[in-house]
């Protein structure tokens, strides 16, 4: 008898599981506008994380992800080759963050998000930068200092050389720079760092607020999704599942040379005066 009901509860699960999948992918990809879903008017908008590793980007991806007009959970590495890929990005989230265990969770059907979050932390996964100029498209970027995110990049990846770990953090930024002059658009495009996020909190969810014309406020708490600390979708660290934003910073054990620290503040200042100049501002 256990075994049977046991059979059933498997059988039954799976079905809600398929007739999920079913329900998402054919109001995704049954439209002629990458943007759209069958049976709504207005058009997704795609909020792009812009960082680079180390960066506080799960911190930011939490809160934004936390606001009911926001759907997303972290970096889903897809590769964009175009702006069709933006339905494999809608399928990927909706498949992965609502929740459908209770009578409550048939609201998450409605699909009635405005924008659709990734996280995007390497260079290799726009392939084609063209579909950045689509007034569909709304981009964040997120610079963290270079001394603490070297040293925290080899904290994580150990079998990392400093000198690799200054190769990603120059390249990435060159990247941002360069996405910002694609999109060249202050009404998309918004730039701070993870100091203004811990430092200048209030002021930062304000204007993240007003940047995004959301109904809702931007808060300090967030929500610790199902996919939180897992590694490959942000930070893997305790820290994360606190559910709001400590100060304190974990002690680390390694220590980038100074010349390294030199090219890199290098990097940063480029990147910070670039990005000031395309996009709105703390």
């Amino acid at each position: 008898m256990k075994n049977f009901i046991g059979s059933s509860r498997q059988s039954l699960r799976e079905a809600k599981n398929k007739f999920v999948e079913n329900y998402f992918q054919l109001s995704i990809t049954l439209t002629q506008s990458p943007y759209k879903i069958l049976l709504r008017n207005d058009s997704y908008k795609i909020l792009f994380l812009l960082s680079h590793m180390r960066s506080g980007s799960s911190l930011l991806t939490h809160i934004l992800g936390s606001n009911p007009e926001i759907i997303g959970y972290g970096e889903t590495h897809i590769q964009y080759f175009s702006e069709e890929d933006v339905q494999q990005l809608m399928l990927k989230i909706y498949l992965n963050v609502p929740e459908f265990r209770r009578i409550k969770d048939l609201k998450n059907f409605r699909m009635n998000h405005r924008y659709i979050l990734d996280k995007v932390l390497h260079n290799n996964k726009f392939l084609d930068h063209s579909f950045l100029t689509s007034e569909n498209i709304y981009v964040i970027f997120l610079l963290r200092e270079p001394q603490r995110t070297l040293n925290s990049i080899l904290d994580l990846k150990s079998h990392w050389s400093e000198e690799k770990a200054l190769l990603y953090y120059s390249d990435r930024l060159k990247n941002l720079e360069m996405y910002a002059q694609i999109i060249n658009n202050l009404d998309r495009a918004f730039f701070l760092t993870y100091e203004q996020l811990l430092n200048s909190t209030d002021l930062v969810l304000e204007k993240l607020q007003v940047f995004l014309k959301t109904e809702h406020p931007f808060t300090e708490n967030y929500k610790v999704f199902k996919t939180t600390g897992q590694p490959g979708v942000g930070d893997s660290k305790e820290n994360i599942k606190a559910g709001q934003i400590l100060r304190h910073s974990r002690e680390l054990s390694t220590h980038v040379s100074s010349t390294s620290i030199e090219l890199a503040e290098k990097a940063f200042r480029d990147c910070v005066r670039t990005l000031s100049n395309y996009c709105c501002l703390i």
